[in-house]
């Protein structure tokens, strides 16, 4: 199997700072617009594996360093490792790395500012929320350079809707942040000096929820998203049947009716 070449620079490639319950993962690429090599991609699941069991994370920002949040697979290092084994072995762990993402208990919020391009996009994509600067900008382009972005497709097309995921995919044209606001891509799209403070905004509503609430309701949405709408709606009331049995739901419920804040224990 190939090495991957190295690329000079990389240091410290993923950084993490915590604050009041909420971990900022910063991809730190910066000279390379923060490309995913498979280093990066394997930090960013060793990351996701540790802050599953911290219990004291509420909530995730996936950012990036420098000029752009992220331009994708780093196309040098898989141009440099020209060998089916590193391809897949690329490839399996950008799928890994999404679905590390997804699967993470605590909700996570791309505070996204310059370009997301193709892998970058589909990172976007497979965040739970996004916030997004006024002057980012978003593509799929892989077409352009005979490589389809067919793995960014996978998040894409379950964010926004078909037409639209097929005109990004199609054309690979740059999407102005309104634009793939409108897609569905986005949650909200700010200046971009007001961009910290919208995620820090949203992320500490989140963290002031419970942590087990959190942990339910995200993953009965994804799973519930697979299914059938009946089997959806028998797999969702078996979930509020065994959320009403919680400790915070009995908490939450009763501090509504006495018109109080709730004290979470996260079970």
């Amino acid at each position: 199997m190939a090495h991957p070449a190295p690329l000079p620079g990389d240091g410290d490639i993923l950084l993490r700072s915590d604050s009041a319950g909420i971990a900022t993962l910063t991809l730190n690429r910066p000279q390379a617009r923060n490309a995913l090599s498979l280093a990066l991609m394997n930090a960013v699941i060793d990351e996701m594996q540790a802050i599953s069991g911290d219990a004291s994370v509420k909530a995730v920002v996936i950012a990036g360093n420098g000029p752009a949040f992220c331009a994708g697979h780093d196309l040098k290092e898989l141009r440099a490792n020209p060998d089916r084994a590193f391809y897949e072995q690329t490839f399996i762990a950008c799928s890994r790395m999404m679905q590390a993402v997804v699967r993470l208990p605590q909700p996570v919020i791309a505070r996204v500012h310059g370009i997301a391009t193709a892998a970058g996009c589909q990172l976007v994509a497979s965040c739970d929320l996004a916030l997004a600067a006024d002057n980012a900008r978003f593509a799929t382009p892989g077409v352009n350079i005979g490589l389809f972005c067919s793995t960014p497709m996978v998040a894409l097309s379950r964010n926004i809707g078909r037409k639209q995921a097929m005109e990004m995919l199609l054309l690979g044209e740059m999407v102005p942040a309104a634009r793939a606001l409108e897609f569905g891509l986005l949650n909200q799209v700010v200046p971009e000096a007001e961009l910290d403070g919208a995620v820090a905004e949203m992320a500490g509503k989140i963290a002031a929820k419970s942590p087990l609430v959190l942990k339910i309701g995200k993953e009965a949405f994804y799973r519930q998203l697979e299914l059938g709408l009946s089997d959806a709606y028998d797999y969702a009331s078996k979930v509020m049947t065994e959320n009403m049995l919680a400790r915070d739901a009995g908490e939450g419920i009763d501090a509504f009716i006495e018109k109080r804040p709730p004290v979470w224990q996260g079970h």
